[in-house]
C-alpha cells in the first residue's frame, strides 16, 4: 500500500502560459483541481483564501498552543481544529490511517465527499491505465445520462436534479487526472468520452460548460507532456464533435458581469490559444466561426481598466492573425486595421503603466497591425488609415510606442508592394524623424528596424524621384556624416557576428560533415543573434549608396581602407546572402534577389 507521501510527492510542473487571475480577489483560483472537487455545481474550482484582518496587537514570538480543552471551539465556521488544520484534511489523514487498520473501519469512517474523492485517488493513483479509462468514462457517462434523465423529469423542479449536476460537475473535474497521463488520450477518446465531454458545452447550467471548458482547456494546454500524436487524436475528436461552433456559442451566452463567467471565457480563449499551434484549426476559426469580428469587438470595449480578458482577447487576435494569411486577408477587409490604430492613437501622447495589463493590450495590438502588414492590401489599408503619420508623431513624441511605431514602419516599407508608404514617409517629412534617431545611440532592435527603413527606402523610391534625392542630400550632407554613422555600425555588428564565427569555425574543426550539417541550423541562429541581419541591410544601404554617388563611394573606401580593408567585405557579405536564397521557394521575393545580384556588380 501506498504511502500518504507517495500519493501526493509528484509537484505541479511550472507553467509558462498565462493563468487566469482574479481581479477582485487575489486569493480565488480558478483552475480546476487536479482530483478533487467539493461538488458544489457553482464553486467552479474556486479556492478562496481568506484575508488576513490587519496586524493589530501583534505579539512577538510565536504563539502559544491551544488548550485541549478549546480544540474546534471558538471557530463559528468550524474550520480548524487544534493543528490548525482544516476539517477536511483532519478527515483525510484519519481516513488513510483507518486503510491501514482494515476494512471494518473503512466502512466506520465518514464518507464526506472530500474522503470519496481522495479514496478513488487513493486507490489509482499507483495504476492509471486503459482498464482505469474504460470504468471513468463508464461512470462519466453515467452522470451524464441521470443528470438528463432528472432534467427532463423534473424540469420544473431544479431541487431534483442538483444533485446530479453536483456529482456531474466533480466529475469533470476528476478529468484532470488525465493530464498526467496523455498516453490514454487516444483510449479516451475511442470510449466516446471527448465527444461526450465537448456535448457538455450546450449544457443548460452554464457553469457545468464552463466547468468542461476549463478541462479541455486543461487537456489540450502547452504544458502536459502529449506526444503530437496523442495531442491530434483527442484535438480532432473534440473538432469532430464541433467544439469550434460550441465555444462561440458560449461567448455569445456568457455575462463578464458574472464573476464565474468572466472565468469561463478566460478559459474559452485559453482553449483558441491551444487549438491555434495548428495552423489549419486557427484558418478554420477565421472561417468556419465568428471569433475575429467578436475579437476586434471585444478589444473596443471602454472600460476605467483594461482587464485581463480584453488583454487575453488582443494576444489571441494576434495569435489568428499571425498563424494564417487567409485570417490577415478577412481581418484586413473588414477594416480592422483601422480600427487597431485608433485604439492604438492614444498611446502616441500617454503611456500604459509599466507591468500592467494595459502595457500588454498596447504591445498585442502593435503586433496584430505588425503581421497585417507583410500583405499588400494590409500596406493599402495601413496607407488609407494614415498610419505612417500616426507612426512618425509617435517617433517624435517619444513615448513607449516609439520602438512599436519603428517596427510598424520597418514591415510597412518593406518588400516588393512598400513603394507608396515609401514615398508617404518622405511626403509627410519623417526622413528627419527617422535619421534624428539614426545618428542616437541605439539597442540592437532599433538598429536593426533603422536600417532596415532606410534600405527599403533605397530599394523602392523612384529613380531621380524627389523623395530619392532627398534621401540621397541626407547622407551626403554635414559631410557625409549619415555616411559615416552607417560605417561605424557595421564595423561594430561585424566585430560580434566574426567573433560567433570563430566560435563555429572551431566546433566545425571538431565533427565531421554529417555532425555539421545537424548543427547548420543552430549556427545561423547564433549568428543572426549576433547581428547577421543588421550587418546584411547595412551593407545593401553601403552598396546603394556607393552605386548612386562617387563622393559616397570615396568616403566609404576611405573608412575602410583605416582598417586595411575594401569594398570587398561589403560585397562578400552580399553573395553570402544572395546564395542563401532558395531559388525553388515560391513565396522568395524576385525582385530583392535581382537587386542583390545588380549591386555585387556595382561593387567589383
Amino acid at each position: 500500500m501506498a504511502s500518504i507521501d507517495d500519493l501526493f510527492k509528484k509537484p505541479y510542473a511550472p507553467s509558462n502560459k498565462r493563468k487566469l487571475e482574479d481581479a477582485h480577489n487575489p486569493g480565488a483560483v480558478y483552475k480546476a483541481t487536479k482530483v478533487y472537487a467539493n461538488g458544489n455545481v457553482k464553486s467552479n474550482g474556486q479556492t478562496v483564501v481568506e484575508e488576513d484582518q490587519g496586524d493589530d496587537d501583534v505579539e512577538a514570538g510565536p504563539a502559544l498552543p491551544p488548550d485541549e480543552a478549546e480544540d474546534g471551539i471558538g471557530d463559528e465556521e468550524g474550520r480548524f481544529f487544534g493543528g490548525g488544520i482544516t476539517s477536511d484534511t483532519a478527515d483525510a489523514i484519519n481516513y488513510i490511517d483507518t486503510l491501514d487498520k482494515g476494512e471494518d473501519a473503512v466502512r466506520t469512517s465518514r464518507p464526506t465527499i472530500y474522503v470519496t474523492e481522495l479514496t478513488n485517488h487513493y486507490k489509482t493513483a499507483e495504476k492509471v491505465d486503459a482498464s482505469w479509462v474504460r470504468k471513468l468514462a463508464l461512470n462519466f457517462e453515467r452522470k451524464i445520462s441521470k443528470n438528463g434523465e432528472l432534467r427532463a423529469k423534473f424540469e420544473d423542479d431544479p431541487q431534483k436534479f442538483m444533485g446530479s449536476e453536483a456529482d456531474l460537475d466533480a466529475d469533470i473535474k476528476g478529468l484532470s487526472i488525465l493530464t498526467d497521463h496523455p498516453d490514454l488520450y487516444r483510449e479516451f477518446a475511442k470510449l466516446g468520452c471527448v465527444s461526450s465531454l465537448v456535448s457538455l458545452l450546450a449544457h443548460e447550467n452554464t457553469d457545468i460548460a464552463i466547468g468542461a471548458i476549463e478541462i479541455i482547456n486543461e487537456l489540450t494546454d502547452e504544458d502536459v507532456e502529449a506526444e503530437q500524436e496523442q495531442w491530434d487524436v483527442l484535438v480532432d475528436t473534440m473538432l469532430e464533435a464541433d467544439l469550434l461552433s460550441l465555444l462561440y456559442d458560449n461567448v455569445s451566452r456568457l455575462d463578464e458581469a458574472n464573476e464565474s463567467d468572466r472565468a469561463g471565457l478566460y478559459h474559452i480563449l485559453g482553449v483558441i490559444e491551444n487549438l491555434s499551434s495548428r495552423t489549419a484549426i486557427a484558418e478554420s476559426l477565421g472561417k468556419d466561426t465568428s471569433f475575429i469580428p467578436w475579437l476586434l469587438k471585444r478589444v473596443q470595449q471602454k472600460a476605467p481598466v483594461v482587464s485581463q480578458n480584453k488583454q487575453y482577447s488582443a494576444e489571441i487576435l494576434g495569435i489568428l492573425l499571425q498563424s494564417s494569411s487567409a485570417n490577415r486577408l478577412r481581418f484586413v477587409e473588414t477594416d480592422g486595421i483601422d480600427i487597431l490604430l485608433q485604439l492604438l492613437s492614444p498611446y502616441r501622447k500617454r503611456d500604459p503603466a509599466k507591468g500592467t495589463e494595459e502595457e500588454e493590450y498596447m504591445e498585442n495590438l502593435f503586433d496584430s497591425v505588425t503581421c497585417c502588414l507583410d500583405d499588400s492590401n494590409g500596406k493599402t489599408k495601413f496607407l488609407e488609415a494614415e498610419g505612417i503619420e500616426l507612426c512618425l508623431i509617435m517617433l517624435r513624441e517619444g513615448k513607449m510606442s516609439k520602438p512599436r511605431a519603428l517596427r510598424l514602419l520597418d514591415h510597412a516599407l518593406g518588400g516588393p508592394d512598400g513603394a507608396a508608404c515609401c514615398q508617404k514617409l518622405v511626403e509627410a517629412a519623417g526622413l528627419k524623424a527617422i535619421f534624428s534617431i539614426f545618428m542616437k545611440k541605439l539597442d540592437n532592435q532599433t538598429t536593426e528596424h533603422l536600417l532596415g527603413i532606410l534600405s527599403s527606402l533605397l530599394r523602392s523610391l523612384p529613380a531621380n524621384s524627389a523623395g530619392r534625392i532627398r534621401l540621397l542630400a541626407k547622407f551626403v550632407e554635414k559631410d557625409y556624416e549619415k555616411i559615416g554613422r552607417t560605417m561605424k555600425i557595421r564595423r561594430e555588428v561585424a566585430a560580434k557576428v566574426a567573433a560567433v564565427d570563430h566560435d563555429i569555425q572551431r566546433e566545425k574543426s571538431r565533427l565531421s560533415a554529417e555532425e555539421g550539417d545537424d548543427r547548420a541550423d543552430e549556427w545561423l541562429s547564433r549568428r543572426m543573434d549576433a547581428g547577421l541581419y543588421s550587418l546584411q541591410t547595412a551593407d545593401v544601404v553601403i552598396a546603394w549608396l556607393v552605386a548612386e554617388d562617387e563622393g559616397a563611394r570615396e568616403r566609404v573606401k576611405g573608412v575602410l581602407g583605416e582598417r586595411d580593408e575594401s569594398l570587398e567585405i561589403v560585397r562578400a557579405t552580399l553573395q553570402e546572402q544572395l546564395k542563401s536564397i532558395d531559388d525553388t521557394a515560391e513565396d522568395r521575393d524576385v525582385v530583392f534577389q535581382d537587386m542583390l545580384a545588380t549591386l555585387v556588380e556595382h561593387l567589383q
